[in-house]
């Protein structure tokens, strides 16, 4: 897959740790003041959401368009981005 940003790749790449939720693909600094805003300052916050939708890509989008005001291209690049991450570390 080509078009994955370099953002992408790294986060998919290697374990979250601790790493702020702007680290994640399609969550700018600004949708990442607002999801901290409400408690989801970090990655693995955000990855817990995503879980705890059961991993449904578009249940987690409509959440984070709600949560942050993301626009579809980037909340289903959080998706995205979390799905690979939850395939080659789950």
């Amino acid at each position: 897959m080509s078009t994955m940003s370099q953002k992408h790749q790294d986060f998919v790449g290697e374990l979250m740790g601790d790493k702020p939720v702007t680290a994640l693909s399609g969550i700018s600094e600004t949708l990442g003041k607002k999801l901290e805003e409400q408690g989801f300052n970090k990655a693995y916050v955000v990855l817990s959401q995503f879980l705890v939708l059961r991993k449904d890509s578009e249940m987690f989008t409509d959440w984070l368009k709600d949560a942050s005001g993301a626009n579809s291209r980037q909340a289903g690049s959080c998706a995205q981005c979390l799905k690979e991450w939850c395939d080659a570390f789950l």
